[in-house]
């Protein structure tokens, strides 16, 4: 799942939870949901970061795919 479709996910269980058209076992389902989601959202955010970073360390020099770790989520 991309970011993107995290994100929109996640946006969209924050709207369930916030109508409060939800059950409590339906709110607890879409909490975790929503957490997990966050959770593969944040993994995404910080690969990114990575490879910025590696970017950045070796300036203009191409960098190989294989020197950047892949997201654990």
């Amino acid at each position: 799942m991309s970011f993107e479709e995290a994100m929109k996910a996640l946006d969209e269980q924050t709207r369930r939870l916030e109508s409060g058209e939800l059950g409590l076992a339906e709110s607890l389902a879409a909490y975790q949901h929503g957490s997990a989601l966050l959770k593969h959202a944040q993994a995404l955010l910080t690969h990114a970061q990575r490879e910025l970073d590696i970017i950045d360390a070796q300036g203009s020099r191409s960098v190989a795919r294989s020197d950047i770790l892949t997201p654990e989520a």
